[in-house]
Parts: C-alpha cells; sequence; structure tokens
C-alpha cells in the first residue's frame, strides 16, 4: 500500500511541476527578468514608489512587490537582503515583510489560473492586501521600529539586454532560474502528497473534516476547504498546489471555491514559506513579529475581498 501511495503521489508531483508549473513560471520570468534587464522595471519602481510611499513602502518595496506577484514567493528574498544591507530602516523592513507574507505568490497562483482562478481580481486584490498589510505594520504594529534611514538606492544591479546576445543571455538565466523553481518544488510536493494520502488511507482527514464541517457549515464556509489549508499552512504553497490539482482533477472542488479562498490559500505565510523570508537578514528576521501581525489584517481583508468579488 505504501509504495502504491508513494508511486502515485510522486507521478503527479511530477506532472504537476513539469507540465503546468514549469511553462508558466518560464514565460513568466522571462518577462520579469527582460524587463529588469531593459530598465522598465526601474521605470516603474521610480514612479510607483511616491505613490506608494504613505503605506510605508520605499522603492525596494515596490519591487518586492512586483517580485512576490510575478515571480515566486522567494524572489523577494534578495531585495529584502539588500533593504538589510542597504541601510533601509527597520520600520520600512517590517511593513515590507508584511506586504510580501500578505500578497499572493506567483508560484501559487499562476499555476491555478489553469485551474479556473481569475486572474485578474487574484492580483488586483493581492496588490490591495500587501497595501493594507504594509500600512497597518507601519503606522500601527511596527511604529516602535527605528525610522532611520541610511544611503538607500532603490535600483538593483542586473545584467544588460541591449544586444541580441544579452536578451538571450536573459532569456536562458530566466528559464534556468524557472527549472530551478519547478523541480526544487518536487520534493515537497511529493512528501506532502504522500503524507495527504496516508492520511486519507487510515481515515484521519475524514474524522478531522467530520468534527470540523458543522462549525464550519454554521459559519457558511465549505468543508472541502480544510484539506487544502491544513496543508498549506503546515507544508507551504507549493504542497497545497498538489493538494487542489488533485482535488480539482477528481472533481471534489471546482473554480467557484478556489476562487472564494483564493485569499486565504494563496499567501507565503505559512511555516515554510515564513522561514524562508526571514533568512534574508538579520534586520529582517528580527522585525518578523510585528510583520506577522501586519500580514493578518493584510490577508483577512484578501479573504474579504475574494469571498465578495473573487
Amino acid at each position: 500500500m505504501l509504495i502504491e501511495v508513494i508511486l502515485e503521489a510522486g507521478r503527479a508531483a511530477v506532472e504537476f511541476a513539469l507540465f503546468v508549473m514549469l511553462p508558466i513560471m518560464v514565460v513568466m520570468l522571462c518577462i520579469m527578468r527582460l524587463a529588469e534587464a531593459r530598465g522598465w522595471l526601474d521605470w516603474l519602481v521610480d514612479r510607483l514608489a511616491p505613490v506608494l510611499q504613505p503605506f510605508g513602502l520605499s522603492g525596494l518595496g515596490v519591487l518586492a512587490a512586483l517580485q512576490i506577484n510575478l515571480v515566486s514567493f522567494a524572489a523577494p528574498v534578495a531585495t529584502l537582503s539588500i533593504m538589510d544591507q542597504r541601510g533601509v530602516s527597520d520600520r520600512h523592513i517590517a511593513a515590507t515583510l508584511a506586504m510580501v507574507f500578505a500578497m499572493a505568490q506567483a508560484n501559487a497562483s499562476f499555476p491555478m489560473f489553469a485551474l479556473g482562478l481569475h486572474a485578474a481580481p487574484t492580483l488586483l486584490i493581492s496588490v490591495l492586501g500587501g497595501l493594507v498589510a504594509a500600512a497597518v505594520t507601519y503606522y500601527l504594529c511596527g511604529r516602535h521600529l527605528s525610522a532611520a534611514e541610511g544611503e538607500v538606492s532603490a535600483v538593483l544591479a542586473h545584467p544588460s539586454a541591449d544586444s541580441a546576445k544579452g536578451v538571450l543571455d536573459v532569456i536562458n538565466r530566466a528559464g534556468a532560474e524557472a527549472f530551478k523553481i519547478a523541480t526544487g518544488a518536487i520534493p515537497m510536493l511529493v512528501l506532502s502528497l504522500v503524507a495527504v494520502a496516508g492520511l486519507k488511507r487510515v481515515g484521519a482527514l475524514g474524522l478531522l473534516t467530520e468534527w470540523l464541517t458543522p462549525l464550519l457549515v454554521a459559519v457558511s464556509i465549505d468543508p472541502v476547504i480544510i484539506l487544502p489549508t491544513l496543508t498549506k499552512f503546515l507544508a507551504g504553497g507549493t504542497a497545497m498546489l498538489g493538494v487542489v490539482d488533485d482535488m480539482y482533477r477528481n472533481g471534489q472542488i471546482d473554480a467557484d471555491t478556489i476562487n472564494a479562498y483564493a485569499g486565504l490559500l494563496i499567501s507565503p505565510f505559512d511555516v515554510p514559506g515564513v522561514a524562508v523570508l526571514i533568512s534574508a537578514g538579520r534586520r529582517v528576521g528580527a522585525v518578523w513579529k510585528p510583520a506577522a501581525v501586519g500580514a493578518c489584517a493584510g490577508i483577512a481583508a484578501r479573504i474579504v475581498g475574494h469571498a465578495l468579488f473573487g
């Protein structure tokens, strides 16, 4: 029985990573990296930074928002690390970290577009939730943090794409990065799917669902969301993807349900996500508590947004 579960989980994980996740990440990363290399990203950051400054975000914070929404949950780690090293204030770092915690990460949202998740509402609600999280952190949860700024540049060093060779190099690097993300997700996908299948076989998930169903029904929450929610918070967004994809294929969950609960399911605010993001630097790790509280406000806003407009 165990070998059968492992083989089924492995097949599902590899199919999802290579045939759903990889093509989407290749295209999105190529677009993002070419925009970065051409200087379009810097241009966009320069114009968005003054607009988003009242929410507690700097130019580098704007870049982190674009990375989480368009690349993957791990992409802002480099930006957070640079913010830590360049002397960005603790208060701005906390606001940026809260925003990243609360937004929809591209490595989960883009593959779920193939399952019926609505793209435009998801991205818009993601941005709004991130702004709520940043503002709550900057003005409330993190108001006690230092606001002293060092010498900060909002422009990051990046390769040039002024020639055909430069463009090809950028595309190749983006493709390699996408392949690394997709293949790096396979172990977690396999382990999570094996764990979920094993719990199903022994009846643990059925028992948990039976216990929680009356409570969830009383507050108008679909019990089908229990499994992906537990998977998401314990094993991360990538593992949740594999579970949702399997449920979708088996007819256990539909596109309407995915859209209604996307605000809860799609964010890096889970055990693996928090661990990866706070590893960006000493000062980033030091402000994770106020950032986490602010992120809860942003995620709550996203849950309401998806429930009403998703």
